[in-house]
């Protein structure tokens, strides 16, 4: 008889709970913002800093001993895997560390078969991408890891972040990356140098494809905004960034300087933050468009700042991608892996 690894540890409330009242959800936000700070400033676990920003969506439903048991359940099937699964004639000296990538990416967007005791199979089956709602503008919980581990369906969010997240717990070189509008891993093998991880098709694009086919023009990646290694504090800034978001739709309110704040906590780790400094220039506009709708002499200092914001994510050389041409470039992604896959990497993974 044939099973599939369930999640078996992972019980999750993750349904939308009942409305709780505005200043109670508000205090929650600005609670998760002080823990996710001082998790940034002292380096601390990117695990938990995911953990953080998702609970506070759910109204501090969930519980972090269960959701970590649930990635440490991954993370002993991708240790099993490699175990079983070593490079043979790799002989360089991260030969762990690749193995142990490998492992992830396995468990990642492969079907991993698993024989018991009683010579019985177990399956774990791989993640598929979600196009439904892959930016969270419907519901925010959709770029959640939450949600990934609990249908085995993410996006370019999500997916990323799991990857990382099990990295960290086999202790293995990881780096999370930005494209417009998607993210994706970076990582480095002794034999053939740095090479990417695109979770979306489950193969490892050469830069120059992520170049031309990603809408990032030169500039954008010489002033590092895309296609640069992300770090550790660096990722966790990214849940600031995420808590804003989710404080966005929940909420609703820009005009408290909660979504500022955070803003500014992500641009402070990673100045060059451009999805921080849109969504900070963006809720400055909304401000001067209030100001204007209630007849209110509007701030020269908000509006300046506003204008600065602009012409800097415009001289970073941001370009906004618009949604056709993003689903047209997923498309592409899934349909057509193989005409830009790194060859030479993907020789040594074979042997």
């Amino acid at each position: 008889m044939k099973k599939i690894i369930a999640l078996s540890t992972l019980l999750l409330y993750i349904s939308f709970c009942h409305a709780q009242p505005l200043l109670e959800t508000k205090s929650n936000y600005k609670a998760c913002f002080d823990s996710l700070s001082a998790l940034l400033q002292n380096n601390g676990c990117f695990k938990k800093a995911v953990f953080l920003s998702e609970n506070c969506f759910f109204n501090n439903k969930m519980e972090y001993e269960k959701f970590n048991a649930e990635v440490q359940r991954l993370a002993q099937v991708a240790n099993l895997w490699q175990r079983a699964n070593p490079l043979v004639e790799y002989k360089e000296k991260d030969s762990v560390d690749l193995v142990s990538n490998l492992s992830i990416f396995k468990l990642l967007k492969d079907t991993i078969t698993f024989i018991g005791l009683s010579e019985e199979k177990y399956y774990h089956l791989p993640y598929t991408y979600d196009f439904n709602d892959f930016f969270g503008r419907e519901n925010w919980s959709n770029m959640f890891v939450t949600k990934l581990m609990l249908t085995h369906k993410g996006n370019c969010h999500s997916l990323p972040y799991l990857y990382k997240m099990l990295a960290d717990e086999l202790h293995a070189s990881c780096w999370l990356a930005l494209a417009p509008n998607h993210m994706y891993i970076k990582n480095r093998c002794r034999k053939t140098g740095w090479y990417n991880t695109e979770l979306t098709s489950g193969e490892f694009p050469i830069d120059a494809w992520i170049t031309a086919s990603g809408y990032i023009p030169v500039k954008a990646v010489q002033r590092g905004i895309y296609m640069d290694t992300l770090s550790n504090q660096q990722a966790i800034a990214l849940c600031i960034l995420d808590l804003a978001k989710g404080y966005q739709q929940q909420v609703d309110e820009f005009d408290d300087g909660f979504i500022i704040q955070c803003c500014d906590l992500v641009l402070k780790y990673h100045p060059n933050n451009v999805q921080a400094m849109l969504l900070k220039a963006e809720t400055y506009k909304r401000l001067y468009h209030k100001s204007q709708a209630d007849k209110i002499i509007p701030s020269n200092g908000s509006f300046k700042e506003m204008e600065q914001l602009y012409t800097q994510i415009y001289d970073l050389g941001y370009r906004e991608m618009p949604d056709k041409m993003y689903m047209q470039w997923l498309r592409s992604v899934v349909e057509q892996s193989e005409k830009y896959s790194n060859k030479q990497f993907v020789e040594v993974m074979r042997k």
